[in-house]
């Protein structure tokens, strides 16, 4: 029963998944751009016609120009075809929503979920820590700890920005050869 259940689920999961897939989107159009003419202001007409019919005598409706002038008014429009695969746009819309989803699931648990984790886990070890310290009368000995610690991660700043720098010479001085070279060469 549960079996049924679960298979009549996915079952409807992915006929719903192939309907948003396939549904009645225009995926190509004729596009023409009409600039102004005589005392007509200018229009972009779109209409679902097939390749060979883009053009603007199937494409214009209604005609805003008298039959004498229909020719040179055409002749200003610019008729394009366009296509396009709305499956293609909506599966890389899943895709993207997937991601920023699992993202927004990921920024909730490290703000929610982690902060409880990290009390309770280091809670305990503190606790642990605290009874078997009952006998220590050093209140800045943890200061101390966090000190070292903080001067530690100094160092470690101090030697990448050394790193960083030393790097930026060295290119400044392959810079300088190629040039250099370049300049002999000529």
């Amino acid at each position: 029963s549960v079996y049924h259940f679960s298979h009549l689920l996915c079952l409807c999961l992915e006929f719903q998944f192939c309907t948003f897939l396939s549904t009645n989107s225009e995926d190509v159009r004729c596009k023409c751009i009409c600039p102004p003419y005589k005392d007509h202001s200018g229009h972009i007409y779109n209409k679902n016609v097939s390749q060979k019919d883009c053009d603007c005598l199937h494409v214009v409706e209604p005609m805003p120009v008298p039959g004498p002038d229909v020719e040179a008014y055409c002749l200003r429009c610019e008729c394009k075809y366009e296509e396009r695969s709305s499956v293609t746009i909506k599966v890389t819309i899943i895709i993207y929503l997937s991601i920023l989803g699992l993202l927004l699931l990921y920024m909730v648990y490290l703000t929610l979920v982690e902060p409880i984790l990290k009390r309770r886990l280091f809670g305990h070890s503190q606790l642990i820590q605290s009874d078997e310290d009952i006998g220590d009368h050093q209140p800045f000995a943890n200061a101390h700890d966090v000190l070292a610690r903080s001067r530690s991660r100094a160092n470690v700043l101090n030697k990448v920005e050394y790193a960083q720098q030393r790097w930026k010479l060295q290119v400044q001085e392959q810079r300088k050869s190629v040039f250099d070279r370049h300049v002999v060469l000529s």
